[in-house]
This record gives C-alpha cells, structure tokens and sequence, in this order.
C-alpha cells in the first residue's frame, strides 16, 4: 500500500463515521424509555421503542468505525429486548420471543454478556407461559453461566429459575431457587441492569413479587402472601412517579389469590382493589395471568350460589376482556394466556 492509498482510505474511513455526540444521545433516549417504561402502556412503549430502533439503525449504515458499530449494536440490542417485552405484555409471544433472540444475538455480537443475559431471561419465562417449563430453565441455566452479571441480573435470573421450576412441579428446586435469589450479592453491578436500570432492573418489590407468585404455583399460601405485601411495602415507600402500576396490581392479585386459598373471599376481595384501577391499556400479560386464575378459582363448585364469588369472577371477567391480550387473543391463544 501507497502512502497516497493510506491516506485515501483513512479519507474514507473518517467520512464513514457518526458524531459521537449522536450515539450519546442515542444511548440517553435508551435509558429514557427504560426508565419511563413502567409509566407507559405497552403500546405506547413499543411505538416509542421501535422509532427509537430505527434511528439507531439509521445511524448504524452511517459507520464504519468498530467501537461506533459495536455501541450501536448495544443499543440495538437494548432496544429489541424491551420490545420483546412489550410484546410479551401485549400478549403478542411469537413476535416477542423472535425480538427476545435479536437482542441476544446483538448481545453475543457486541460481547455485551448482560444483554445476552436479560435476552435468556425474557427467553425463559416466555417459555414457562407459553408451556415450556423445561425449555425456561435451560434458558435461565444458560444465562447464569454468562460472565460480566451484576447482583441484580444474577437475581432476576434466579426467580426466573425458580418460576420455571415452580411450572414443572419441583417445589424443592423452586425454593431453592427463591434462596439463592434472596441471598446477599457481593457488590457486583453491570451496565445494563444496573447502569441502564428501568425496566432492565430487578428492584426488590419485583424480586418480592416474583417470589410470592412462585409460592403459589407450589402451594405455600403463606410465603405467597407474605412476599405480596412486601411487594406493596417496598413500592409504597419508593416516590410516586417511581411506583410500577403492574407490580402493584400483580401483588395485590397474588395477595388476593392467596387470601383465597385460605378460603378469605372477603379479603381477596379488598386486596383486589388496586387492581381496578389500571386502566385498559395497561392491563397487560402479567395482570391478566394473575386475574384470570382467580376467576377460575372461583369457578369452584364449592362457590357456587355464593354471590360475593359470583360478583367477583364477573369482574374479573370484565376486567380482562377489555385488555390487550384479550383483545389479540387470536394470535396468540387465551390458553397460552391464561393457561
């Protein structure tokens, strides 16, 4: 190679660059949709989401410079994965699940092992809804191996873990996963969970919320509600506009769900309240889950003729139908929904 052809290819190379001013903005829109996720329903989040996407793409066929790729191919990454999960919470799961793998595969790509971490997890527990508890562990198994997770990933994945099992009937498995998943970290951090945060952490009422779910698939009514209303404690006590509405409603369920068990349906019904007031198009997966199993719950012969179980499964019933996963039942199926 010429110095003349040296110097025409670095010409080349600096005119096939972005500003780096351009990724930072990027990167600071990213971390806004994250960290606004939990005040948006879950269309709005895909719209802002995938316009976001395209920008990045956009700015992706504008470099070649290898450490611009790879940010842009981060932030692709973090895109796609909190489409998956406004898929998911559309009750969209295919779709969900194939956004779930491009971000795992921008992860893998970028060597940004966190991102292929929250891919795995998103992966695992749309499996275990759709069915497929066993292909949810190996998921959750695969992204515990990654090198590079902070505390709150490594936690995440561990009530992922034991959710699966709870699906599979391995209550043994399962409560040794809520252990783990409860244990003391060891001050590690990393720059998606934790530098990203929003809907890409694992605070502790989601942890708490997770764990109460679980006990119920292995029939600890008990721990089931006692970690319901530690996750209303523990969002109760974070500012206004940082309480999460869906995990609000989703304790106040399993803490309703397991009054239930304790044949309360009076206080099933109180606990129930904060769930009425999330409006339509924030009825998403989770809630939807939770509800409709109270309502087959209460379909029981033993209620039968009891007006207060009646009144209650009605509006529930009600309460779902206008949700977006009922409305796009269709394309998924209300048995994977609710099943």
């Amino acid at each position: 190679m010429t110095a003349e052809e040296a110097l025409s290819g670095a010409d080349v190379t600096a005119s096939a660059s972005i500003s780096d001013n351009t990724i930072d903005e990027l990167r600071d829109q990213v971390q806004a949709v994250a960290q606004g996720y939990h005040l948006m329903s879950p269309a709005q989040a895909y719209e802002a989401t995938d316009r976001l996407r395209v920008a990045i793409e956009r700015q992706r066929d504008r470099t070649q410079i290898p450490v611009q790729q790879q940010e842009l191919m981060i932030l692709n990454g973090q895109a796609a994965a909190l489409l998956s999960v406004a898929a998911f919470n559309l009750g969209y799961f295919q779709p969900a699940r194939s956004l779930a793998r491009a971000a795992a595969v921008f992860g893998e790509a970028a060597r940004f092992t966190p991102l292929q971490a929250y891919a795995d997890g998103t992966l695992a527990y749309i499996a275990y809804h759709t069915g497929n508890a066993s292909e949810a562990v190996a998921k959750a198994t695969r992204a515990l191996s990654y090198g590079g997770l902070g505390d709150m990933a490594k936690r995440r994945l561990q009530a992922i873990m034991a959710r699966a099992h709870a699906h599979l009937g391995d209550a043994v498995s399962a409560r040794r996963a809520i252990q783990i998943s409860a244990e003391q970290g060891q001050d590690r951090y990393d720059d998606l969970h934790d530098g990203v945060g929003g809907e890409f952490a694992f605070p502790s009422e989601r942890l708490a919320l997770s764990t109460s779910t679980t006990a119920l698939l292995i029939g600890d009514a008990e721990r089931a509600e006692a970690n319901a209303q530690r996750a209303l404690d523990l969002l109760a006590q974070r500012p206004q506009k940082a309480q999460s509405a869906h995990v609000r409603a989703g304790a106040a369920a399993d803490l309703a769900y397991a009054r239930l068990l304790a044949d309360d349906v009076d206080g099933a019904t109180d606990a129930l309240t904060p769930v009425w007031e999330v409006p339509a198009e924030h009825r998403q997966t989770g809630i939807v889950v939770r509800t409709a199993r109270i309502a087959r719950y209460l379909a029981r012969p033993v209620y039968h003729g009891a007006a207060v179980a009646a009144s209650l499964r009605d509006q529930i019933e009600e309460f779902n139908r206008v949700s977006p996963p009922h409305r796009i039942g269709p394309h998924v199926g209300l048995l994977a929904i609710e099943g």
